[in-house]
């Protein structure tokens, strides 16, 4: 473990002037707070923010930054609060340990959920203070070098988090470096044989071929200086096992297929050397077609830099080059890391090169932020930033020149939206390159895109299966459920108008206003839709705006709650019904329905209060309507039914009901299932049993034309309990190995 003298040391290495005292500090808080905790390997748990400090000395960081280090996980494991480290440290450092932080006893549903606000909270202090990364990288970094002792679901699922986030995170960062070790790390844990099964090829190539990179070396070299560019820096390196694998699957190879597993760097003293060099390459050795990329002229978002070109070069090897400056090199090496180190400042003058005051990936950041103000749910912010961390890019330009990156495979309505939120939402048509395209078609560099747009369009929510960036993901699904929530205000507006006229009162938005409280909504549009949804009763927006409104009600027998009565199924259960005016009654009787108590549930001919083909179970969300014709009586369906929308413009045959349980006198509910299963001999049987085992019957069960000789599709009626019973059902069967797929069913 290091010790305290030695971490000073080292930071004083590359900044004399150094604070000493306050690293000093830190240091021993941290030992002091931590005390006899001990890591997984058993070591003092000390040793953990020491390495991680000593990482970022390798970064040449500030001792801000080691201290924040060395204190990161304070507040999140000991009794240190953020009081105490502001009174002690300071404020600074103190924000930067908080952003640090996870966050803990959340209410969310799932792990997921929790995993997304915390990288919600995570970017949002980076957007403050890039240092905050820069310690999560390293902290990461460490904890995957120690991963060893962890137990095997921890190993996968800290991996499989590590290349889903922070790997790309790393990356889009500029801190390749970081990324490739982390991505390998991970590697070796998701995929063990496979890591394992790479590492020994590329171990048994560099056997057969000892001496090969130190041979090119010093071919490239010398050609290099008899060409007048005598401080050109050359060196080789034989390719990561990730990304190896990676190119493996991609482009569908075996290992024996690969034909650049070698590259190699060729650093001079500025750009027009740069240039030089490239064309003495290409003059001596043949270029392999389509293999050119220059990074120079168009950097990449995360201000990555550099000349890359494939050459069949010495002993006939094909190699991978990357020609860039010194400058180029320790942004492509530290990232983000570089604009830490010279952030006071315009930046080192190297070969005529200025780093700039901020880096390009603010920028992308900056993007995903605004995602977050966008009022997304955590699973799709999630995917929205899993989708921009793990996209390579394209590059296309607007009539005016602009320059816009997006991720390979985009479309002109990823262009769109990049470009602007509204532009998007009124994309009509698009010409590409002066012709008028699909909006299917895919980008490709050096494309030039001109978007057609109108100001009648609303963007169809088909369009989020066919673009690529978060950004436009998010705000389709936004304007689609912006287009639902308009519907169901309409109707809403229609059911409220109808009440408040019943009860002599005249409805409006403004009155809403200062009810808003009372029904937990954020604004009277939400409000007014939640009653076309269903999920708001349109006489409690009735009581919350007239609070002292009392009417006349004909209640045969009433119950706990005022305003409803009860209706018994035959086995016992009772279900809510809203209590009726006299006028109301009066029509329901001229109608053939009874005003007295009303069976749910009974099985003959004369049924008057029945279920959608399909069912309902307690626990969903439901909504009456008042049948006509022959089939007088009410029918109960799911708030999610398509069968509702035929009654969109009828709001007058809606009623109002909720479930309401005798616990005494259980009931089964039936409910439809669409199950697609593997065609092989023991399925139908293994589903039946995990059906059976969970105390549910099978009312009905059939099978339909086969999808494929590989499938089959079986379509049952289930009796369960509630809702809970049968979500414990749909959970069980996705986790059979003979199951492909399976969905409730609506009429």
């Amino acid at each position: 473990m290091m010790r305290q003298y030695e971490l000073v040391e080292r930071v004083q290495k590359y900044k004399p002037d150094a604070n000493e005292a306050l690293l000093n500090k830190a240091y021993v808080y941290a030992m002091q707070k931590h005390g006899q905790q001990k890591r997984a390997s058993g070591d003092p748990y000390i040793s953990h923010p020491l390495e991680v400090a000593a990482i970022l000395t390798d970064m040449h960081l500030d001792e801000s930054t080691i201290a924040v280090a060395l204190l990161h996980d304070t507040i999140e494991d000991t009794t240190a609060t953020r009081a105490e480290i502001d009174e002690l440290f300071g404020e600074d450092i103190g924000r930067l340990v908080e952003g640090l932080t996870k966050l803990k006893r959340l209410d969310l549903v799932s792990k997921k959920a929790k995993q997304a606000e915390n990288l919600r909270k995570l970017l949002l202090a980076i957007s403050d203070d890039v240092r905050v990364l820069l310690v999560k990288l390293a902290d990461r970094l460490h904890n995957m070098r120690t991963l060893d002792h962890m137990k095997a679901e921890q190993k996968a699922r800290i991996s499989e988090e590590t290349m889903d986030i922070y790997a790309p995170l790393a990356g889009r960062m500029g801190m390749q470096d970081m990324r490739d070790e982390l991505e390998d790390l991970s590697f070796q844990y998701i995929n063990p044989e496979a890591y394992a099964t790479v590492t020994q090829r590329l171990a048994d190539l560099s056997a057969r071929n000892e001496g090969l990179i130190k041979k090119i070396e010093d071919e490239l070299r010398d050609l290099l200086i008899a060409n007048g560019l005598n401080d050109a820096f050359v060196k080789g390196r034989q390719k990561k096992p990730y990304s190896v694998f990676r190119k493996m699957q991609s482009k569908s190879l075996s290992f024996e297929q690969l034909s650049d597993v070698y590259g190699f760097r060729i650093i001079v003293d500025d750009v027009a050397c740069c240039y030089k060099a490239l064309g003495v390459v290409h003059t001596r050795w043949r270029v392999v077609p389509g293999r050119f990329k220059d990074y120079i002229s168009n950097p990449k978002q995360n201000d990555y830099r550099s000349i890359h070109t494939t050459i069949v070069g010495p002993s006939r090897q094909r190699i991978e080059l990357q020609i860039r400056t010194q400058l180029m090199q320790e942004i492509a090496e530290y990232g983000i890391a570089a604009h830490a180190l010279y952030k006071d400042g315009q930046g080192p003058v190297k070969g005529g090169e200025l780093l700039p005051k901020e880096s390009n990936a603010y920028s992308w950041l900056r993007h995903t932020i605004e995602s977050l103000a966008e009022g997304d749910n955590p699973e799709e912010f999630l995917e929205h930033t899993k989708l921009e961390l793990f996209q390579d890019q394209v590059f296309c330009f607007t009539p005016k020149g602009k320059l816009i990156a997006l991720p390979r495979g985009a479309t002109p309505i990823d262009f769109a939206y990049a470009v602007h939120t509204n532009i998007g939402d009124t994309t009509v048509g698009a010409k590409i390159n002066g012709r008028i395209m699909p909006l299917v078609t895919r980008l490709n560099n050096g494309d030039e895109v001109e978007i057609i747009r109108s100001g009648v369009q609303v963007p169809p929510a088909a369009w989020e299966e066919i673009v690529v960036t978060g950004k436009a993901r998010s705000a389709i699904r936004r304007a689609t459920r912006m287009a639902i929530r308009k519907q169901y205000a309409g109707l809403g507006h229609r059911i409220l108008e109808r009440t408040f006229e019943r009860a002599g009162k005249i409805f409006s938005r403004d009155a809403l206003k200062p009810a808003l409280y009372r029904l937990a909504h954020k604004d009277v549009e939400d409000a007014i839709a939640s009653v076309g949804r269903g999920e708001l009763s349109s006489l409690d927006v009735l009581r919350a705006v007239f609070p002292d409104y009392k009417d006349e009600r004909v209640t045969v027998k009433p119950s706990a709650d005022e305003g409803w009565f009860n209706m018994p199924s035959a086995s016992g259960m009772m279900f809510k019904l809203p209590a009726k005016s006299q006028t109301e009654v009066e029509n329901a009787q001229a109608a053939g329905l009874s005003s007295t108590l009303l069976p749910i549930r009974g099985l003959s001919s004369s049924t008057q209060v029945r279920f959608a083909p399909s069912g309902a179970v307690p626990g969903d969300r439901i909504v009456g309507i008042m049948e006509e014709g022959k089939n007088k009586g009410i029918t109960i369906y799911p708030i999610q039914a398509p069968a509702l929308q035929k009654f969109d413009d009828e709001p007058e045959r809606w009623i109002d009901v909720r479930w309401d349980l005798d616990e005494a006198n259980k009931s089964r509910f039936l409910a439809k299932l669409a199950v697609n299963t593997i065609n092989e001999p023991g399925t139908l049987a293994t589903v039946a049993k995990t059906i059976g085992g969970l105390d549910i019957n099978i009312r009905t069960l059939s099978m339909g034309n086969n999808r494929a000789d590989d499938f089959s599709e079986i379509t049952m009626e289930v009796e369960v309990w509630d809702l809970r019973q049968l979500n414990q059902l749909l959970s069980q069967l996705k986790d059979l190995d003979c199951v492909a797929n399976l969905k409730r069913v609506y009429d």
